[in-house]
């Protein structure tokens, strides 16, 4: 199944293009990406993003590519779930120029709303507690830390915390209209 296309009064989330890897196996490779595992190598990165996109087909879900309705990349919004994940996690990353405006919230609500109509009934946000900028995100969003849920396989609660998201937190899909 193709990532469908998700719209925003700001953004499009739609599935990602070669050019989108290419951008963001290079915010991988920098230390912006010290909270999702560190610099990570080009080809590993490059490996991580493509089946991101592959989840699409195999589990019906996956990561969406974030631009402007101007069609600016800025990042990615997603809802995966890797082996060493327990539960289906949404997660974002945005370039460095694409933070502080908010682009996040709203790519983050779309996708939230977006599993709620699929009948989703709870999304884990897996953050860094040194992350502080996502750790706000996932609470703005309406997600409460949930410190009895499952970490992904070989993390700690020093490493980790479960933000849980539901439609009862986060409101139902009509709050998103």
């Amino acid at each position: 199944m193709p990532a469908p296309i998700l719209h925003t009064p700001r953004l499009t989330l739609r599935g990602h293009t070669l050019a989108d890897l290419t951008a963001l196996c290079a915010l991988l490779g920098t230390e912006r990406a010290r909270y999702m595992g560190g610099a990570i190598p080009h080809l590993e990165a490059w490996r991580w993003m493509a089946s991101e996109m592959a989840m699409w087909d195999l589990m019906g879900h996956g990561a969406w590519g974030i631009e402007t309705r101007e069609g600016v990349f800025l990042g990615q919004v997603g809802i995966c779930q890797p082996p060493h994940f327990p539960e289906r996690e949404i997660g974002w990353t945005l370039l460095d120029t694409a933070e502080g405006k908010g682009y996040a919230f709203e790519a983050a609500t779309a996708a939230l709303h977006w599993a709620w109509a699929q009948g989703f009934d709870t999304l884990v946000s897996y953050v860094d507690p040194a992350n502080t900028r996502s750790r706000a995100l996932a609470e703005r969003l309406g997600a409460v830390h949930d410190p009895a849920a499952a970490l992904p396989g070989g993390d700690t609660p020093t490493d980790c915390l479960v933000f849980r998201h539901s439609p009862d937190s986060d409101g139902s899909p009509e709050a998103y209209a």
